[in-house]
């Protein structure tokens, strides 16, 4: 998971980017990035933190022109540390590209070996974002005869890529000396929306992964890029947009809905917001009907996300809702922070109980989702701790038995705490008396009920169906053979005959 954004403007792009990353800063705290374009000239700032931390005055002057991409990233697969992993990536031939990426390249191994033996091309990093980069810079070289290129020409380039590329992604590019482009992956997976303001110098646009970024920019949200669609606005702000890949189809990942995305942003169509509401009245009914026996005496979100599932919650169940937790606003989203010691110790800094409305009290605590079991755990633990007479634990998400391989931190079934156990024992590693989860068709129903045309979602995390079906058990092995390894890459690559330096996710 990480936010990407893209600009066509009439007066300097560097501004709305910087305010752009803010509104995307949930979608990735590790690195930041802003390229902009004047003429055929780039100018590229990228560094590791916050955005506020990597951009001073001195770096935002230095970003000039009116057109310009971003990214936020949030590492996943072992390269936190890594500062040369930041996005946006650059390379220089056919004509100058820099590209931003937010999902996974499940075949980014085989890639890298054809750019290196066919290609003539090679990586630098792990990153399967810049193996996605230099794909697209070979499939326009490809396309056409002549140093020049045309919106015909580019589409043709995705083209190729979609025919070439497997897993995840959405990305924005910059082809110097002539626009902005965007695409997502034949099945939709990741998000990405544009929009436009209309100024007196004539029409701005901005591509972004979350609506949000368009509201609070002043751009109208126009739509969503459709599965294998790609959009290409040039220099001068003239549109064209193309669908370049063969059958696609719209298969969204329903985590953003439980969890990654913003409440304010709209999706596919969706609110995301509305999504969360539908959620809590699932759950409310499931309780009422098999578990009326729970004698809740208050209902307590864990901030942020669940807060709009907690609150439909208790208000079908007629049950008292109370904030219960205080949240420190500095400490990151504990679910992206890259190691379970630093998750745990996180947890505590985040949120503090308040036992005023724990004390002597049967309490429904309610989280989006629970994934590795560790902020649920030491949750349950301030609850009792602060009074609780009994600790009910509900999850708006089914559990999460198997590895995300389409950009989201969860990929070894080891870290998982529901793999291999049933909800009962589940329960007794967090500590709670009781827990409830979320069905999967209720939580389908809860999104498709806001577009009753949205009937397909990429649900890997929960049943295992892997929707671009490429995805194997060596595939898995693999991955976790990489993250669980303390010995350096180039070892696991001779005892293996792997190669695994880019099973990276961005």
């Amino acid at each position: 998971m990480c936010g990407i954004l893209g600009i066509v403007a009439k007066s300097p792009a560097n501004q709305l980017l910087y305010d752009g990353l803010l509104m995307l800063q949930h979608r990735g705290q590790d690195a930041g990035g802003i390229v902009t374009a004047r003429g055929n000239t780039f100018h590229m700032h990228k560094g590791r933190g916050m955005v506020r931390d990597v951009f001073r005055t001195s770096n935002m002057r230095a970003l000039s022109g009116n057109t310009g991409i971003g990214h936020v990233r949030y590492p996943t697969a072992g390269s936190a540390s890594s500062s040369a992993e930041a996005q946006p990536f650059y390379v220089n031939s056919p004509f100058g590209i820099v590209l931003s990426h937010n999902g996974n390249l499940t075949n980014a191994e085989q890639l890298n070996k054809e750019l290196f033996r066919a290609d003539l091309r090679h990586v630098n990093t792990n990153s399967d974002s810049e193996v996605l980069l230099n794909v697209l810079a070979h499939e326009l070289q490809g396309s056409t005869n002549s140093f020049q290129l045309d919106p015909t020409t580019i589409f043709s380039a995705v083209a190729g890529v979609h025919k070439r590329c497997r897993g995840a992604y959405a990305v924005v590019a910059m082809i110097a000396g002539y626009g902005l482009l965007a695409f997502r992956d034949p099945y939709g997976i990741r998000p990405l929306v544009f929009g436009t303001i209309e100024t007196e110098q004539g029409s701005e646009y901005l591509v972004a992964s979350e609506s949000v970024a368009l509201d609070t920019l002043g751009f109208k949200l126009v739509r969503d890029i459709a599965p294998g669609e790609a959009i290409f606005i040039d220099e001068e702000g003239n549109f064209h947009s193309k669908q370049c890949a063969e059958n696609p189809s719209l298969n969204p990942c329903i985590f953003e809905y439980v969890y990654l995305a913003r409440p304010d942003s709209m999706i596919n169509g969706i609110s995301v917001y509305e999504t969360r509401l539908n959620m809590g009245e699932s759950l409310a009914e499931k309780i009422a009907k098999s578990m009326h026996h729970l004698d809740i005496d208050v209902v307590i979100p864990i901030p942020e996300s669940s807060r709009p599932s907690a609150l439909q919650l208790a208000n079908r169940l007629g049950v008292d809702f109370r904030e219960g937790f205080v949240k420190n606003r500095y400490v990151g989203r504990t679910f992206i922070m890259p190691g379970q010691q630093q998750r745990r110790k996180s947890v505590r800094q985040k949120l503090n109980a308040m036992s005023i409305e724990f004390q002597g009290k049967n309490v429904l605590l309610v989280d989006d989702s629970i994934v590795r079991g560790t902020t649920s755990r030491e949750i349950v633990q301030m609850a009792r701790e602060a009074g609780a007479n009994k600790i009910y634990f509900a999850s708006a998400a089914p559990p999460v038995r198997f590895p995300n391989v389409y950009g989201i931190d969860m990929p070894t079934r080891q870290e998982l705490i529901a793999t291999d156990r049933s909800e009962e024992e589940i329960c007794h590693e967090i500590g709670a008396d009781y827990l409830v989860f979320q069905d999967l068709e209720a939580l389908k129903h809860a999104v498709s009920k806001v577009n009753p045309s949205l009937t397909s979602f990429e649900t890997s995390c929960f049943n295992g169906d892997y929707i671009t079906g490429d995805i194997t058990p060596d595939y898995l092995s693999s991955i976790e053979l990489y993250r669980n390894s303390d010995q350096p890459i180039s070892q696991i690559r001779s005892k293996t005959q792997l190669d695994l330096s880019l099973i990276v996710s961005d």
